[in-house]
């Protein structure tokens, strides 16, 4: 499907993860609505948005806080 950059099998309350990649909230519903959910199998979906993205840098600098030798 296109927009679709990455799919996931994970435990918990659902069984997949997908990523998708759009340029704008048209291309997300056209996506979801129009090609994920017909696929047999896929009785509902839940959709998050990601407002920001952090790099590795950020991410190493977060969860060292307090980490530091004294």
């Amino acid at each position: 499907i296109e927009g679709v950059s990455e799919v996931y099998s994970v435990a918990g309350r659902f069984d997949l993860v997908t990523i998708i990649r759009v340029k704008d909230n048209e291309g997300l519903a056209e996506v979801v609505t129009n090609h994920m959910l017909k696929i047999k199998g896929i009785k509902s979906s839940e959709t998050l948005i990601a407002f920001r993205v952090f790099s590795k840098y950020d991410l190493e600098r977060v969860f060292s806080i307090g980490l530091e030798e004294k």
